[in-house]
């Protein structure tokens, strides 16, 4: 009998439990759109039941218990939404729950340098974003110039072009720095003769953000984006005021010292940045050559922005820099020098940049944008028996109109640009000015044609004086086959007026480098593409987060100017028969668990110039790059950053062969609330081009420098400190 009792109570609570266990369907969408959202969490407080939503943005929550429980919905970049329900539900049909975006987090990944209002996540057009937490860890390992920030990125690369003075250009996919176009909050300061120098002239401290868009973009803002852009945009005032301090010393003999002030009063507003940098002459190797010149460096960036009302505002802003930079001998630059040690290369810059920006919105659709900038930039180089000296002022100006509506998203304008450069001591060579005036009209229309589709389509028209032409069409598409997997597919078209400013004329301080002749010479044209796939997960209820980025390119330029000894010792700018095309792929690969993020990128660049029947491979481009970061970061108290580099075999252009290297570095930084210091270990292990290979033949009276494909300064200690107020 007590048996039987026993059976009958197991078998009553056994009916009670699986009656208090209740099952939860939900389909999660996004707010506006309507579009399902793929690996929601959803948890049940107090308990350990969770579920993550499917493809179609369903999910099903099993064995809660009866009573009034509170479910949190979580996902990446958008707000957490907590719903209180009460079991058994009433209604036993799916609910739909909607989640908006995190205004917040990605309120600051709105991109500029489309024009528009999207955020990265909604832009056709595939770009690269680094953002201003990334600006400040790079502040920490590299304060004086933003050379480090663009060469760590998949797919770029610095080149050297000086092997004693440190002069370098930007190089996208394998294209020499000239088909790259380095734009400051959209304007173009750094072309033609300044382009030698930009990077080692801009500190990062003031920069809110870089937008990097690779492929021909000349569509969006004219020629000279063939193999890409590069857009460095500034930090704007807020009503809390942003004053920061950073002080730097390397074991490379180098001084860095920026203050950066930004704040909002009402209606006027103010950014500063004003920073010095230092470096005396630097010679690890003992090569009796500099590694790292001496130098001293200016700059001051003052802003002015007004607010006339909400909809409409002004800001004005002046760009300074004033440097004396003096590479080669040793001992010649330490003041030591004699008839023996006396090589030299002397650069003596200065830029000033004049900008002014004024929008006014019409309501919330509407926005009329005009902008203006006139730049001054002066350079002297000389070398023993050689001077060239010259000046080079260029005007920009454009006025754009945008019209945001549900679906589309259009912007039209016309632009101005001119380039007026004058050399003072010309030589043997003969007139090298010349005056470029460029006239054109774009226009580009954002459409939300689907919930799974978005679709950019460009267009633009130049008027090259004395070229003629060139009318640029582009195209791209984003693909949202859930919210995991996206895919972009877009080309254009692009073009390069002629100049004598290349990275191998830089390397020969253009010394017996003829005039460019527009009777002769013409436009290089190009058209290109590029295709990803983007895939983002979170695992192991967003314990661990995994984005992955495939990336294929193909570029393909006619017709391209390349450097042609002539005679006499002379050389001249010679659009040749013939073609270069780089094509390859990017790989990048992020994952992150609680505070450690690890970044792998690998690119493959098979880059050629083909012409009078041969083919060859471009100089100084390995086939084969690899990168690997590994950050731990606690936010707010402590930054470690773990990093290496290998880059593969290149082909010189003296027919060698450069030799594959590996480097690493590590970066510490501890953060108070208003005070960090940091210490940074760069290329600990030493490796430099010295170390396995020659850097000039020659004498050192009268060297000739080879291709410089690997660092020279080796192993560099930097340490410093923040104080923010």
């Amino acid at each position: 009998m007590i048996k039987r009792i026993f059976i009958i109570a197991v078998l009553a609570v056994t009916a009670i439990a699986v009656h208090a266990q209740n099952t939860f369907e939900a389909v999660i969408t996004e707010q506006g759109s309507g579009e399902p959202l793929v690996g929601v969490t959803v948890k049940v407080s107090g308990t350990n039941i969770m579920a993550v939503s499917g493809a179609d943005g369903k999910l099903t929550v099993t064995g809660i218990p009866d009573g009034r429980h509170t479910l949190t919905f979580s996902y990446i970049g958008y707000e957490d939404e907590a719903c209180e329900y009460s079991f058994p539900l009433q209604d036993g049909g799916p609910v739909a729950v909607s989640m908006h975006e995190d205004e917040e987090e990605l309120g600051e990944i709105v991109v500029q340098t489309m024009r528009g209002t999207r955020t990265i996540e909604r832009v056709p057009t595939r770009i690269e974003f680094i953002s201003g937490e990334e600006l400040d860890e790079k502040s920490s390992m590299k304060p004086g110039d933003i050379r480090m920030l663009l060469s760590e990125s998949t797919g770029i690369a610095t080149q050297q072009t000086s092997a004693i003075s440190g002069n370098a250009a930007i190089r996208i996919q394998g294209l020499d720095g000239r088909y790259t176009q380095i734009l400051k909050d959209g304007f173009p300061t750094f072309a033609g003769a300044a382009s030698g120098l930009g990077l080692l002239q801009t500190p990062p401290l003031d920069l809110k953000q870089v937008e990097i868009v690779k492929g021909s973009s000349s569509t969006l803002y004219g020629g000279g984006a063939i193999a890409g852009l590069v857009n460095l945009i500034s930090k704007t005032p807020g009503e809390r005021r942003e004053l920061e301090i950073l002080l730097n010393g390397t074991s490379a003999k180098g001084l860095d010292a920026s203050v950066f002030y930004a704040q909002r009063f009402g209606k006027v507003g103010a950014t500063a940045l004003f920073s010095y940098n230092r470096n005396w002459a630097y010679d690890p190797s003992d090569t009796g050559f500099t590694a790292i010149p001496e130098f001293d460096r200016f700059t001051l960036n003052p802003k002015l922005f007004v607010y006339f009302s909400e909809n409409t505002d002004l800001n004005v802003g002046l760009n300074s820099m004033f440097e004396k930079r003096t590479g080669g001998d040793i001992k010649y630059v330490e003041g030591h020098g004699d008839d023996v040690h006396s090589y030299f290369e002397r650069n003596e810059t200065q830029r000033h940049s004049l900008q002014a920006a004024f929008t006014h919105r019409f309501g919330s659709v509407d926005c009329l944008a005009v902008k203006a900038s006139g730049t001054y930039y002066d350079r002297k180089i000389s070398v023993p028996g050689y001077t060239f000296d010259g000046s080079q002022v260029s005007t920009f100006a454009e006025a754009s109109f945008t019209h945001t509506a549900e679906s589309n998203e259009w912007v039209a304008g016309l632009n101005l640009w001119t380039d007026d450069f004058n050399e003072k001591s010309r030589g043997a060579v003969g007139e090298r000015d010349y005056a470029q005036t460029v006239a054109g009209a774009f226009v580009q229309d954002t459409w939300a044609a689907a919930k799974w589709l978005d679709v950019e389509a460009g267009l633009r028209a130049d008027y090259v004086f004395d070229y003629g032409w060139a009318v640029l069409p582009r195209l791209s598409a984003l693909f949202k086959i859930n919210g995991k997997l996206s895919s972009r597919v877009g080309g254009g078209f692009g073009y390069k007026a002629p100049t004598i400013f290349t990275e191998d004329t830089e390397r020969m301080q253009y010394k017996d480098v003829l005039p460019i002749d527009a009777g002769f010479n013409k436009l290089e044209r190009s058209y290109g593409g590029n295709w990803d796939i983007n895939y983002v997960t979170d695992m192991f209820g967003g314990e661990v987060t995994l984005a992955v980025n495939q990336l294929f390119f193909y570029t393909y330029i006619a017709h391209p100017l390349l450097m042609k000894q002539v005679g006499n010792g002379m050389f001249r700018m010679e659009n040749i028969n013939g073609h270069i095309d780089t094509k390859g792929c990017e790989t990048n690969v992020k994952l992150g668990y609680r505070d450690f993020h690890l970044f792998l990128g690998y690119t493959f660049t098979d880059a050629g110039t083909s012409g009078d029947g041969a083919r060859h491979d471009n100089y100084l481009t390995p086939r084969h790059r690899l990168n690997a970061i590994l950050m731990y970061e606690v936010e707010d108290e402590w930054r470690v950053g773990l990093e290496s580099y290998y880059y593969g075999k290149q082909t010189l252009s003296d027919g060698r062969e450069g030799k594959p290297y590996t480097m690493f570095g590590l970066m510490v930084e501890k953060i108070w609330e208003n005070f960090s210091a940091f210490c940074n270990f760069e290329n600990f292990t030493d490796r430099r081009q010295t170390r396995f290979d020659t850097i000039y033949n020659g004498t050192i009276t009268n060297p000739e420098f080879r291709d410089i494909y690997a660092p020279l300064e080796g192993f560099m200690f930097n340490a410093g400190v923040k104080i923010r107020l």
